[in-house]
């Protein structure tokens, strides 16, 4: 290992941010050690999935190797940094919810289209135990900001205190703060190309674009941890990702909205058919509910800046929980918006270890699909112990590593 040390980390979001916070938290992290985050984005960090994403974070979330880790992570950091009061940490009850949108005509809007919409499959985490559990109940007492009267089936999905939630992007900037504060530095630019040295094999630097100017920069490095989410496949193109384009919107209700993290299937009738959607509602603390559709594999563009955000895509979110919610259906629509998820081409994943194949000194921290928000400390502490120690030791994700997913 040199004794002069300078990781480069490709990518401003969850996994990146947060990378720079534990390695800037290492106990072997030194003035030795220089850390740089790159982000392509002309906003700044967060502008993806790390910005627009509900924030859930859930013991029964996939894969187990990292869950176990990240979990207790996040009530640490919430511990140590008032995350409460900073990014909006809470625990919160999870159902699944069963029903009937009230009939457009009731509502003002019309039934939301589902063309080539496909589940973000956030549930396949839990345990099948709790499918069989459903049954026809009352809605819990203080779930009152959902029709009763609309409901078939109320079911609870996980155990109190197996689920949180975190305003992600606040959580995002709060790591990046923290490790700005011992030394990290943000740089905005997009990477281009991982420079190797061909004679050792390693990572020697890597290749930059203003994303202003487009003006073209060289910077070295020992270590570059590639963390760039959907985009990871256009600095390395053999990685088999690829991107499922999710929208969301925010509402400011009416009234108080207790903590619930709802998942619904909603029987949408019209003239000639009935339909299903399946929007996901996450009530925030400061009164908010962030609302969120399925998703659709779509073309990634060339940087987190050029998604495009399709307004019947939210429309269509907006119509559903409006039928079932009389408190969102006269709030006020906050944000539109469309972020892309990292997924796995063959399945599996996500990917996090050393690319010792491709180049050593090169970490691949990407593919975390609709887990990433959740499963982003422990991502980063492995990768921290890997860079510092050699190894990683805080958990077994062997399953997880590139090896698996590049030749």
């Amino acid at each position: 290992m040199s004794s002069t040390q300078h990781i480069v980390i490709i990518g401003g979001g969850i996994i990146g941010c947060t990378t720079a916070y534990y390695l800037s938290h290492h106990p072997a992290y030194s003035s030795n050690t220089k850390i740089t985050l790159l982000e392509a984005s002309k906003v700044g960090i967060a502008q993806g999935a790390s910005g627009k994403a509900g924030g859930l974070i859930a013991k029964w979330a996939y894969p187990k190797e990292l869950v176990n880790l990240s979990f207790p992570e996040h009530i640490k950091l919430a511990e140590k940094y008032d995350g409460e009061n900073r990014w909006g940490w809470r625990f919160l009850e999870c159902g699944s919810w069963e029903g009937r949108a009230r009939a457009p005509e009731e509502t003002g809007t019309g039934a939301g289209k589902q063309d080539k919409r496909k589940s973000l499959e956030k549930t396949l985490g839990l345990d099948e135990g709790w499918k069989k559990k459903r049954a026809a109940l009352g809605l819990p007492d203080d779930l009152d900001w959902v029709d009763e009267a609309l409901t078939d089936h109320y079911s609870s999905m996980a155990p109190t205190g197996d689920t949180a939630q975190v305003h992600p992007y606040l959580f995002t900037a709060s790591m990046l703060d923290f490790a700005k504060e011992k030394g990290a530095t943000f740089t905005p630019g997009r990477v281009t190309e991982i420079r190797t040295d061909s004679s050792t094999g390693t990572v020697s630097g890597v290749v930059y674009a203003d994303p202003i100017t487009g003006e073209l920069h060289v910077i070295d490095a020992t270590h570059v941890v590639l963390a760039a989410g959907p985009w990871s496949p256009h600095i390395l193109p053999s990685l088999p990702i690829i991107g499922t384009r999710a929208h969301s919107v925010t509402i400011r209700p009416t009234g108080k909205i207790s903590p619930y993290a709802l998942f619904t299937e909603i029987v949408l009738d019209s003239d000639e058919r009935s339909t299903q959607a399946t929007p996901e509602l996450y009530a925030r603390p400061d009164n908010e509910v962030y609302c969120c559709g399925p998703g659709e594999i779509s073309q990634v563009p060339k940087t987190v800046d050029d998604v495009e955000v399709d307004q019947a895509a939210c429309d269509s979110i907006i119509e559903n929980v409006s039928g079932i919610s009389e408190q969102l259906r006269d709030g006020k629509i906050d944000k539109r918006q469309a972020c892309f998820l990292p997924i796995i081409d063959i399945s599996g994943g996500p990917i996090v270890g050393e690319a010792d194949s491709v180049a050593k000194g090169l970490i691949v921290a990407t593919g975390h699909g609709c887990w990433g928000i959740c499963n982003a400390p422990g991502t980063a502490k492995a990768i921290a112990e890997l860079i510092f120690e050699g190894k990683i030791s805080c958990g077994n994700l062997d399953s997880l590593h590139p090896s698996h997913y590049l030749a």
